[in-house]
């Protein structure tokens, strides 16, 4: 016998609570010393409230179906803002476009949800037909700025697939009234994963960037660039200084973008980016660090050997398999940093360490020297000292 329109509300009601409300566990099967995992993801497509997607009036939806779907929850802005943990997060509906919205949770882990309604744009950019992962910035200036991709057809060549990315930019002081400003003008041709530095750098405002030839294809892009800005309201940048280079052979391979802003620690600005290469199956997306000086942001100054985080085990699969992804990260009082990525374009998880793990890790890991037979050698003395100090302790 069909349930009744009320019981399948219920129903969906019930199992929406269920989700929300589930608590988040470390998982204790991953170990690396560095950050730890853990054992649900911290937004879904489940987390979405029911009132966003179905009608809830059983005259003009009779069989309390789906109207408006959501497909999946990803790549998320992320801030701390008056004790609590904050997320602009990527919805991507069943039509395939994506918006921004809200959820905030008391303890990063757990417990988030959305607020009521979703973030709805200013529309002033008439051939914008996408926007997607938002990075957060909390500037010096006093305002709170999303930096993200502004898509729209590119309608020089006959290909429906063929876009323009550029970089859309927006402010707000409470994550809720929104003002858009002009997206960045650039050299480049295309921008995505351009992210703005927390602080003024000569007075003016600062960008780092991903230049490409082209929508997918990075082309002549040499990397995570970084430029000036005289008037964010004007944003026009000139040259672009590559701070993390694509190198062949590794993570950075077919490309590399900048992910959560900047964290500013004693040492230097630490970056949380993702790198790409390509493989049979396709691009595979993992997250690295690096550390630029705390002076001149532009600089490199530390750079450890390889992924920080790599999709594992049901993270490799979804929307677009063996990829994770960051634009989000947070650092509270007590100097814990929450890292949010998504994992196959589907779903979006947390890891969370310390400054103090991360800056150990990001400046005592060796660099990748970038060879095979290097890069055995450097294992082996990582042997030889440990085979030393254990018959030491012996």
């Amino acid at each position: 016998m069909e349930r009744t329109f009320k019981e399948k509300r219920d129903a969906v009601i019930e199992k929406y609570e269920s989700i929300v409300t589930r608590k988040n566990r470390i998982d204790e099967n991953f170990y690396n010393g560095i950050y730890d995992r853990y054992e649900n993801p911290v937004l879904t497509r489940d987390h979405i409230p029911y009132f966003w997607k179905y009608d809830m009036n059983e005259a003009t939806n009779p069989y309390f179906e789906e109207r408006l779907g959501v497909n999946a929850v990803f790549n998320s802005g992320a801030i701390y803002k008056d004790g609590k943990y904050y997320l602009v997060a990527r919805v991507e509906g069943n039509d395939r476009k994506s918006f921004f919205a809200v959820a905030e949770s008391d303890n990063g882990v757990d417990g988030f949800r959305f607020w009521d309604y979703p973030i709805l744009l200013p529309d002033t950019e008439k051939n914008e037909t996408n926007v997607y992962d938002m990075r957060l910035t909390s500037h010096e200036d006093g305002y709170i700025y999303g930096v993200f991709c502004s898509e729209s057809k590119d309608t020089t060549v006959n290909n429906l697939s063929a876009a323009n990315a550029a970089a859309g930019i927006v402010r707000t002081k409470d994550l809720k009234t929104w003002e858009r400003l002009p997206n960045l003008k650039t050299k480049s041709p295309q921008q995505r994963n351009v992210v703005l530095h927390p602080e003024f750098i000569d007075g003016k405002y600062a960008f780092f960037t991903r230049p490409q030839d082209d929508f997918i294809n990075t082309g002549s892009g040499g990397g995570i660039g970084f430029a000036l800005c005289d008037d964010i309201e004007n944003p026009i940048i000139g040259d672009e200084i590559i701070v993390s280079e694509r190198k062949y052979h590794t993570i950075t391979e077919e490309k590399n973008g900048s992910g959560a802003t900047p964290i500013k620690t004693e040492k230097g600005w630490l970056h949380i980016a993702h790198g790409v290469r390509n493989t049979a199956a396709g691009l595979r997306y993992v997250i690295y660090a690096f550390v630029t000086d705390l002076k001149e942001p532009w600089k490199l100054i530390a750079e450890p050997s390889g992924f920080l985080i790599v999709p594992l085990g049901k993270e490799r699969v979804g929307d677009v398999s063996n990829v994770v992804f960051t634009n989000g990260a947070i650092v509270n009082e007590k100097n814990e940093v929450f890292i949010y990525y998504a994992s196959g374009d589907t779903r979006l998880h947390v890891a969370s360490t310390t400054i103090d793990k991360l800056l150990d890790y990001a400046f005592n890991t060796p660099k990748d020297p970038l060879r095979s037979v290097l890069c055995v050698a450097q294992r082996c003395e990582l042997i030889k000292n440990n085979l030393s100090y254990l018959e030491d302790r012996h």
